[in-house]
C-alpha cells in the first residue's frame, strides 16, 4: 500500500526545521523524537516550546535523547516534563565502569515520527549549530511511518540496557520496496557497512558518496577501488573543512591512495556537508545517519533507508548535482606536499580511528 505516500528531501536546516514544527503544531495524537543532539539553543527553545504546547493539549510525547551527544541541563526540560512529556537518556555516561567501552556505544540515530503518518529521518539533529550546514533529511507521509514507530518504540524500551538480542534488534524491515537496515554497536555484524560494501560491489556506471566524515575501513576501500578499476565511477563528496578536525586530518592519509586507485574526491566549500547518503547507478539510494567511518558502523546505533523508489530517487540525484556545483576536486598534487607534521599526526593517530 505505497499509493497515498509522499516524500520529500531537504538539505537547508532551516526549511526542515520549519517544515517539522509545522507538522508538529498539527499533531493529533503522538509525537515522537529520537535524536543525538538536542540543543538549547533558540532551534531547541522552538521545539521545546512547540511541544510543551502540544503536551497540554493532551498529545502523547515521547523523547528518546543521547545522553553524550545531548549535554543540556535538566532544567531545559522542566516544564515540558510537568507538562506530561517522557523523556528517555539513552546510556548515561558511567565514569568508572568500562569507560572507552561502553561509554563509546552512542544512539545516533535521527527520527521525528508525528501521529504514526508523518516522519523525518536522515543527517540532522536538533541543534542551531547545524543551520549553516548541507544535511539530508527525508520526510516520509505514508506507510513507511508505522515501521519507523516500531523501531522508535523498541528504542525507547531499551534506552538504558547493555545487552541486546541482537537478531530481533538489527532484523531488516522490508515493506512496500524499501529496506530499513539498523545497526547497533558490534565488530562483526555492521549490516549497514556490509550493505555499502555489497552495494558497491555490484555498482556498474556510478557511485556517489556524501558525508562528513571519511575514515573508510578495509574492506570499505576495497570494494571502492575494484569498482574503479572495473569502469565505474566512484565519487566521494566531504568537506573541505569538517567541524571536527583531527578527522579531516586522519582521513588526509587516504585520500591519495583513493585518488591514485582512480577513485573522485570532491570538496564541499561552502560550509560543512553534513549529509549522509549513497547513490548507486543513479537507481539505488541509501539515507541515514551513519559517517562514513569506523565509529559509526562499529559502536553507533544507527538507521538507513534503501530504496529505489522514483520520486526519491530524484531527490537525491538532484542533492548530489548541487552539492557538486558548491564542491572542487581534490589536488592531489597539493596532497603530496601536505608538511612533514601533518603527515606525522596522521600516522599516531590513525590507530585510533575506531574511537572518533
Amino acid at each position: 500500500m505505497t499509493g497515498n505516500s509522499s516524500y520529500k528531501l531537504f538539505n537547508d536546516p532551516w526549511n526542515f526545521y520549519n517544515a517539522m514544527l509545522a507538522d508538529i503544531e498539527q499533531a493529533k495524537t503522538s509525537i515522537c523524537i529520537e535524536t543525538y543532539k538536542f540543543g538549547s539553543g533558540s532551534i531547541g527553545e522552538r521545539f521545546r516550546n512547540v511541544l510543551i504546547k502540544k503536551a497540554k493539549e493532551g498529545i502523547n510525547i515521547k523523547l528518546l535523547l543521547d545522553s553524550w551527544g545531548t549535554s543540556v541541563s535538566s532544567s531545559f526540560f522542566k516544564d515540558l516534563i510537568e507538562s506530561g512529556a517522557e523523556i528517555r537518556y539513552f546510556k548515561k555516561i558511567k565514569f568508572f565502569i568500562d569507560f572507552f567501552t561502553k561509554n563509546h556505544r552512542r544512539n545516533h540515530r535521527k527520527l521525528l515520527i508525528i501521529d504514526d503518518k508523518i516522519t523525518y529521518m536522515g543527517s540532522a539533529n536538533i541543534a542551531g549549530h547545524s543551520l549553516n550546514w548541507r544535511e539530508s533529511v527525508l520526510r516520509i507521509e505514508g506507510f513507511l511511518s508505522k515501521s519507523f514507530k516500531k523501531i522508535f518504540l523498541e528504542d525507547f524500551s531499551l534506552y538504558n540496557k547493555y545487552v541486546f538480542n541482537r537478531s530481533s534488534y538489527i532484523r531488516l524491515i522490508k515493506s512496500g520496496g524499501f529496506e530499513i537496515l539498523r545497526d547497533v554497536p558490534s565488530i562483526t555484524k555492521q549490516k549497514i557497512k556490509k550493505r555499502y560494501e555489497w552495494l558497491i560491489k555490484r555498482s556498474k556506471e556510478s557511485v556517489f558518496i556524501e558525508t562528513p566524515y571519511f575514515l573508510p575501513g578495509f574492506l570499505l576501500r576495497k570494494a571502492m577501488i575494484n569498482a574503479a578499476r572495473r569502469g565505474v565511477e566512484v565519487n566521494v563528496i566531504i568537506p573541505k573543512q569538517s567541524d571536527i578536525g583531527l578527522i579531516d586530518v586522519m582521513r588526509n592519509r587516504y585520500l591519495g591512495i583513493l585518488y591514485r586507485n582512480g577513485i573522485k574526491i570532491w570538496f564541499f566549500m561552502q560550509g560543512n556537508l553534513h549529509a549522509k547518503l549513497l547513490l548507486v547507478d543513479n537507481k539505488t539510494f541509501v539515507i541515514g545517519s551513519p559517517n562514513f567511518d569506523y565509529r559509526s558502523f562499529r559502536y553507533q546505533h544507527e538507521l538507513v533507508l534503501q530504496g529505489t523508489n522514483d520520486e526519491i530517487k530524484q531527490y537525491v540525484i538532484d542533492h548530489v548535482k548541487e552539492t557538486l556545483e558548491s564542491s572542487e576536486p581534490f589536488d592531489y598534487q597539493e596532497w603530496l606536499k601536505r608538511p612533514f607534521i601533518q603527515k606525522f599526526i596522521e600516522s599516531i593517530f590513525i590507530p585510533f580511528r575506531h574511537l572518533f
